[in-house]
């Protein structure tokens, strides 16, 4: 009894001495982990969550020009903007653009990029092919497009020389048809920058998984759609994201080049219209309130999107 009651006190030293040690450690890990992600929490504080500050705080001025002082004048610009006859036209063109945008692009793109996957003979060179698009600059893409869709283009000649002269447009000044020719420029340069993008991902799958079901009998389109679609579902859902995010605020450069959201309002978008405010005609206090609708619908959106993914994921 005697040398048990000596052995627990060493025990207890042993072990205090274990946590201690454990606890530094600890520290160290903390101090270290702080030093190194310091510097990107300094980037992203001054040139991500600063700038994005001052957007709410400039929606609440008026402010119009960068030589003009800056007029708190809260919540005008939010009640212009619920009374603004442009905005149900742009919340109506920005969600058509959306819906076929997204949906043009990324089952197609995913399909693609199975193709890829396989590893058929070629794949090397379809990749690039299939990735060039991306590589052309936004004003080189809208010259080509132009040389397209003007009424002496490319288009119309083929549609004439088809025998469908009856259908031929000026493409892009015809309010019935120009939001679609827009749109058709976003499929055309999205669907294979996504299919490399799918590939990238599908190469992570085991071939051994392909094969199996192979054997089982499957089809590729079963395989594409059973088996290799619900495992690339999370991927899928950050993809729709990158989509919708370039077609709410970055699809706004091709209709600046092309369309000016015009003829009329046919091809009023969000993103084009925010920029018309800002640098059109110096609205700066209004154009960032229609930054920040872009901003919730952005929020909730993306919420949904994962929110949808995951339930599915499960």
């Amino acid at each position: 009894m005697a040398a048990a009651n000596q052995a627990f006190p060493a025990a207890d030293k042993e072990v205090y001495s274990n946590a201690v040690y454990h606890r530094r450690i600890a520290q160290r890990r903390r101090v270290t982990f702080f030093l190194l992600v310091f510097p990107a929490l300094l980037w992203f504080l001054a040139f991500m969550l600063w700038p994005l500050l001052n957007m709410f705080y400039i929606s609440t001025t008026h402010w119009d020009g960068l030589a003009l002082p800056q007029i708190s004048n809260f919540p005008d610009n939010f009640i212009r903007l619920y009374h603004d006859p442009n905005i149900p036209i742009a919340l109506r063109n920005t969600g058509i653009h959306l819906f076929f945008g997204i949906l043009g692009v990324l089952p197609f793109a995913f399909m693609f990029g199975f193709f890829l996957s396989l590893h058929k003979p070629g794949y090397r060179i379809l990749r690039t092919i299939f990735f060039s698009p991306s590589l052309i600059s936004v004003a080189a893409l809208a010259m080509i497009f132009l040389g397209l869709y003007r009424p002496a283009g490319v288009l119309n000649s083929f549609l004439n020389t088809v025998g469908l002269s009856s259908i031929t447009r000026v493409w892009l000044g015809n309010q019935s048809t120009a939001l679609a020719a827009l749109i058709a420029i976003d499929i055309w340069s999205g669907i294979g920058f996504y299919s490399v993008l799918f590939f990238a991902a599908l190469t992570n799958i085991p071939e051994e998984l392909f094969e199996a079901a192979m054997l089982d009998g499957a089809g590729y389109w079963t395989i594409m759609w059973k088996i290799a679609f619900p495992l690339m579902l999370d991927f899928f859902a950050v993809v729709t994201i990158l989509q919708f995010l370039y077609i709410l605020s970055g699809a706004a450069q091709i209709v600046i080049l092309l369309t000016n959201g015009g003829p009329g309002t046919a091809t009023l978008t969000l993103g084009y219209y925010l920029y018309s405010q800002a640098f059109l005609v110096q609205r700066m206090g209004y154009s960032q309130a229609i930054a920040v609708v872009l901003f919730i619908i952005g929020i909730l959106v993306i919420l949904l999107i994962r929110r949808i993914s995951s339930r599915l994921s499960y």
